[in-house]
């Protein structure tokens, strides 16, 4: 086949990647949108085969039923509550395999003409560099997410002195690879060990409540490392299709900082914690105001509610409380109770993370309703249900300056005529702050787990 048809068909292939990322932006689409990606990528794959020397296809063919195996069990059994782990292990995969190209393509570059020439150098080095950061940041968010490793921040004494010494020693390493090329393989993996070290240092001041932001910016490393391989390998689809990738997460980020009024720099150090003093300042906010209630006494509340916003977060997730949820919506529905969920940017442990559950539950995508459509109609709203979330509806952030979440938009659902907030105890948020919404005069505590507390209700409404 020709360069100029092989050329030809990876513009096609990244066309079929420009419109399956346009598909996945509403959940009508998002099937045909996969599946345009997909057969975009089995494009570019066989272009690939056709148009690189290859040595033995046997093992190429077995790489690929293993990790086609290896996917297919891992889409099924993964629970959607793990959905994020997920995602940070895709993005560390991408990075690692980034890594071992990169090397392996100046390797065999060494072995043929001795010395590694310019751009590849160059973009090996990026390659290195940036795949190393990403397969090992991606590794801490999953152990982090997955409750192996702490959520809070972990920080080191003089920790951004010694990230910014192993950033420029990684740089170093990348100069003399390109001045020596005779040390390049050396000097490739020397890189690759310290940008290793790196890579688990500037995760580890990332607090839980902000991976969100993490999986984002991993998952923009993951495509700038594939495209910096592009160039190592000369393959245009890779180049294009990390560039696509590198760029899509940056937005993304942007959009994640902004919902959570935070700078970037504020987010990888670890700026997120609790402020010294938390419990004491529990006490005082909870103590003789909280106003527990049942299952029954709620039922009386929905009987003759006209509006209702439900507010989910991380401990619906957790309890898998969706269908639940949506069961309660649809019974309400059923007596002509106007019902919505209003959803913050960054609920849960990743972007679009309520919007996944709630869509599995088969709840109409038209009635999510994101944070600026939603919070001027909680003066209309007879009652807000707020399930499992915390800091995203604590009106802290817009009261307190000194708070860990000032300026962060929320969800104004103490504007309502009752807020009914469903959790298992006064436990904070990834924040570490208490919440000053449970202790408010029109708000009622339901302590429970978020799906049997939906199920009573549920129960109760329907004796009611």
């Amino acid at each position: 086949m020709s360069q100029a048809l092989i050329n030809l068909g990876y513009l096609a292939a990244s066309v079929m990647f420009i419109l399956g990322i346009k598909g996945l932006s509403h959940p009508r689409t998002a099937v045909r949108g996969n599946l345009i990606g997909a057969l975009g990528m089995l494009l570019a794959i066989l272009l690939t085969l056709t148009d690189r020397n290859i040595v033995r296809f046997e093992i190429i063919l077995l790489g690929m039923i293993a990790g086609a195996a290896i996917g297919a069990v891992m889409a099924l059994k993964i629970r959607i509550t793990a959905m994020p782990q997920m995602v940070a292990l895709l993005n560390g995969f991408g990075g690692g395999a980034s890594v071992v190209v990169a090397g392996a393509a100046m390797i065999a570059a060494s072995v043929v003409t001795g010395v590694p020439q310019g751009q590849m150098q160059v973009a090996t080095v990026a390659s290195g560099i940036i795949g190393a950061v990403t397969f090992w940041g991606s590794l801490v968010a999953f152990g982090k997410l997955e409750g192996l490793l702490t959520e809070g921040s972990v920080r080191l004494p003089a920790h951004q002195w010694l990230n910014g010494a192993l950033f420029l020693a990684s740089l170093a390493l990348g100069v003399l690879l390109i001045l020596r090329p005779d040390w390049s393989v050396s000097a490739y993996w020397l890189i690759v060990i310290a940008s290793s070290i790196l890579g688990v240092m500037l995760t580890l001041p990332i607090g839980g409540a902000d991976m969100p932001v993490a999986i984002c910016l991993l998952n923009s490393y993951s495509g700038l490392a594939g495209a910096a391989t592009g160039f190592v390998l000369g393959n245009n689809a890779l180049i294009i299709t990390g560039s696509l990738v590198g760029a899509s997460g940056l937005i993304l980020t942007q959009i994640m900082c902004k919902a959570m009024n935070r700078s970037l720099v504020n987010v990888l150090t670890g700026g997120f914690e609790a402020a010294e003093g938390t419990a004491r300042s529990a006490d005082d906010i909870y103590e003789g105001r909280i106003k527990s209630t049942t299952a029954e006494e709620l039922a009386m509340i929905f009987d003759a509610a006209q509006r209702v916003v439900i507010a989910p977060g991380y401990g619906m997730a957790v309890a898998r409380a969706q269908h639940a949820v949506r069961d309660l919506a649809n019974l309400l529905e059923s007596r002509g109770v106007v019902v919505e969920y209003g959803i913050h940017p960054v609920a849960g442990r990743m972007p679009g993370h309520m919007n996944v559950l709630l869509a599995e539950a088969e709840v109409p995508y038209e009635k999510l309703k994101e944070l600026d459509e939603i919070n001027p109609t909680f003066e209309q709203t007879d009652v807000a249900m707020v399930i499992g979330a915390n800091d995203t509806v604590n009106p802290v952030a817009s009261t307190d300056s000194s708070s860990p979440i000032a300026g962060m938009p929320i969800l104004q659902v103490g504007k309502a005529r009752t807020v009914v907030v469903v959790k298992r105890s006064l436990s904070p948020g990834f924040a570490g702050i208490p919440n000053p919404l449970f202790a408010a005069d029109n708000t009622l505590m339901y302590f429970a787990d978020a799906e049997k507390a939906v199920l009573d209700l549920v129960a109760a409404l329907k004796e009611a």
